[in-house]
């Protein structure tokens, strides 16, 4: 494990989908933050739970096992396909968007859940056009063998059997 992945990642963290998350929720409700019922709020915060533990979950597989961070500025050094990653392609970008989703139910917020549909387009062709192409160069077929196997947003119902050895 390189503490220098870990650390990184730490702060990625808290610069991107802190920011995604956290800041600029904030600043979109403003001091006048709508108060939806209780039960909504019960219901809003099983997402936001739910996907933060799946992005830190992730975090922490692509700085412990992938040696790496999710920047684009410092990937892995190894294609993570296990852990949460046999289930769906893009855990991390899932658990965002479940946080966001989460806070505009908690909030009762139409301009949270306009906010949280952007991201999740923003997500989409992020995946599409620069991070798919990028990681197809970087690991060739074994990439393409993963792309075939398991679905980029929707989880699989039973995770991808085991990779081959020398794969994250």
């Amino acid at each position: 494990m390189s503490s220098r992945a870990v650390g990184r990642t730490l702060l990625f963290t808290i610069l991107v989908p802190g920011s995604v998350t956290l800041l600029i929720p904030g600043l979109l409700l403003g001091r006048n933050a709508p108060r939806p019922a209780a039960w909504v709020n019960c219901v809003g915060m099983v997402p936001c739970v739910l996907g933060a533990l799946t992005y830190l979950a992730c975090a922490w597989w692509f700085a412990t096992v992938g040696e790496g961070t999710p920047a684009p500025i410092e990937p892995t050094k190894t294609l993570v396909v296990s852990g949460l990653y046999r289930f769906v392609r893009n855990p991390m970008y899932v658990g965002v968007e479940a946080v966001l989703l989460g806070e505009a139910l908690l909030f009762g917020s139409a301009r949270l859940l306009v906010y949280a549909t952007l991201v999740g387009v923003g997500f989409e062709l992020f995946v599409r056009f620069y991070e798919e192409p990028a990681l197809t160069r970087r690991f060739g077929a074994s990439y393409r063998e993963y792309c075939r196997a398991v679905p980029r947003w929707i989880p699989r119902l039973s995770p991808w059997p085991r990779p081959r050895s020398g794969e994250g």
